[in-house]
């Protein structure tokens, strides 16, 4: 009955039209059903949440946002460093692009050109030529060369690609020569630069401005505790008088946005020259979850030499802190590489849910006859898997895919059950196994003392033959998938029969005997799952007999 008689019926018969109502519930299929189905929440990354809150707290202490310029030219790293300039260009990256040169086209050229099969004349040499020209000034981009190449030949781009390759092999043998930019190794690099511009003319006092954004060092390598970029969470306060107190109280006040309660300011070692002499200062803050002091920052007094060489003429404080290093701390990691990149470093992790997502059917029914005849052999089995043996069950006699058949369930043996113990079992999700669960377990879960207990020794136990109990806590306080093994081998009876019944068998036998993999109760496990239960030595148990036979023909 669909939707229009039901609205019908109610009219008449409420009650009756009610409980039909129940019967046009949509069952998905299994792989679209819960637990296969799970909606997840986007995970934001740690490193753009802490940098997030640096922001807040930046901005809720009064501090103006600013971008400073990631490309310093080498000779602001020797205004600002002086004689340390070589020692911090040496971990600078440099800025190299490849050189435009003159590209000569002589009748050579032309005759390669034409062998490849471009008619040429006087004007689309011109064309050519004009072209390269572009190119060398600048005005023809290099990512658009083929284009304008193809262009000027009047041919289409995968010719004018082949005319590059084959008749001016020069352009791919070009080496990349260094600039004198930079990349930003220091924010304070970007600073000297802005502040010469800000400090013209400020609107107020004191100018107080702080950016975040990343910086790049040439470090030997990468480790877990370097990186080749990061983060600088950097402020500088201008003003006609400002001390070494401005840098402790801001410092402060910046921190305690993140938990820490106590700070201590130690003179650090480093003697930056563009800071003054001893201005230098080390943060350490206290944070109670953490129990320890951590180095957190540093900040400074820009040096009046440094200052005076952009013609800046208030006094600058400057505090720097790295957002890795702020997030590393807070969210208690060891090794830097699997905090920013933890889909190159972090060790799989997958929960117990997770991996019941990762559980499917492997054949399923594609057509209604399909799914219909899979639930008569579902129904059927569950209500008679008990029945002592021998024993015949019809479970289907009728038109199925335009024919006409008959489909019996039977076990012909002597003194056993319809089907083998283990068909009702269930598969549930436990500390990362794959378990297969009697149903008489699942039952005695509800009674079991569920208290805390070694889930790992009990686990250990299970593995060993030792114990069931494992499986008792896994019945209580496993994910379970709903699927059971019956039900599954349902799926893949009621498909290997529409097969049959698509390539004009008229008899199909289809047994099961024993469970010792996944696929022998039709179902299969995503590789990431599989990768991670073997990698935790976890176990997929799903072993017993199902022991189960049905016979179809087509009368």
């Amino acid at each position: 009955m669909d939707k229009k008689k039901i609205v019908k019926l109610a009219k008449k018969d409420f009650e009756k039209a009610w409980m039909e109502s129940g019967k046009l519930v949509y069952k998905p299929h299994p792989d679209e059903a819960y637990p296969k189905l799970k909606y997840d929440m986007g995970q934001s990354h740690v490193l753009y949440d802490t940098l997030q809150k640096l922001r807040e707290a930046y901005l809720r202490l009064g501090f103006d946002e600013y971008v400073n310029p990631v490309l310093i030219d080498k000779s602001h790293v020797h205004k600002q460093f002086g004689k340390e300039a070589p020692a911090v260009l040496d971990r600078c990256f440099f800025v190299a692009g490849l050189p435009r040169p003159d590209i000569g086209i002589g009748i050579d050229k032309l005759e390669q050109i034409e062998s490849i099969g471009v008619e040429l004349d006087e004007d689309k040499t011109n064309n050519l030529k004009e072209v390269f020209r572009g190119y060398k000034k600048g005005s023809v981009d290099g990512d658009d060369l083929v284009l304008e190449v193809a262009n000027s030949l009047d041919v289409d781009n995968d010719v004018g690609l082949r005319v590059l390759e084959k008749v001016f092999p020069e352009l791919y043998q070009l080496e990349a020569i260094a600039h004198n930019d930079t990349l930003r190794s220091h924010m304070t690099s970007g600073w000297f630069i802005s502040l010469s511009e800000m400090c013209k003319h400020p609107k107020k006092l004191p100018i107080k401005a702080f950016s975040i954004d990343r910086c790049f060092r040439r470090e030997q390598k990468e480790d877990a505790s370097h990186l080749r970029t990061y983060h600088s969470a950097s402020c500088v306060i201008a003003d006609e008088h400002v001390s070494l107190d401005t840098g402790k109280a801001t410092s402060e006040a910046l921190l305690q946005y993140f938990g820490f309660s106590k700070f201590k300011f130690l003179p650090d070692d480093k003697k930056s020259k563009y800071y003054t002499p001893d201005t230098q200062t080390e943060v350490y803050g206290y944070h109670p979850k953490l129990k320890q002091w951590v180095e957190i920052a540093t900040f400074g007094l820009y040096s009046p030499i440094a200052l005076d060489k952009y013609g800046i003429d208030y006094d600058v404080m400057n505090l720097g802190c790295g957002v890795e290093r702020i997030a590393m701390v807070l969210n208690e990691y060891n090794d830097i590489r699997e905090m920013v990149y933890p889909q190159l470093y972090k060790k799989l992790t997958l929960t117990d849910r997770e991996l019941a997502t990762m559980i499917s059917y492997n054949l399923y029914p594609v057509t209604d006859d399909g799914i219909n005849l899979m639930k008569e052999i579902s129904n059927t089995w569950m209500a008679k898997h008990d029945s002592k043996s021998p024993c015949e069950f019809e479970v289907f006699n009728g038109e199925f895919l335009n024919h006409e058949i008959s489909l019996k369930a039977i076990e012909k043996e002597d003194n056993t059950n319809l089907l083998g113990p283990a068909a009702t079992n269930e598969i549930f999700v436990y500390n990362g196994n794959i378990l297969g669960i009697p149903q008489s377990f699942i039952n005695e879960s509800e009674d079991f003392d569920d208290v805390d207990a070694d889930i790992s020794k009990l686990e250990n136990e299970f593995k060993e033959g030792q114990s069931n109990d494992f499986i008792y806590y896994a019945a209580k306080r496993g994910i379970p998938t709903n699927i059971s093994y019956f039900d599954a081998l349902a799926a893949m009876s009621a498909y290997k029969i529409e097969e049959a019944i698509a390539s004009n068998q008229n008899e199909i036998t289809l047994r099961n005997t024993i469970a010792r993999s996944l696929s022998d109760i039709n179902l299969r496990l995503d590789d990431v799952a599989m990768r991670f239960i073997n990698n935790e030595n976890k176990l997929i148990d799903i072993r017993g007999p199902i022991f189960s036979t049905l016979e179809m023909s087509v009368e």
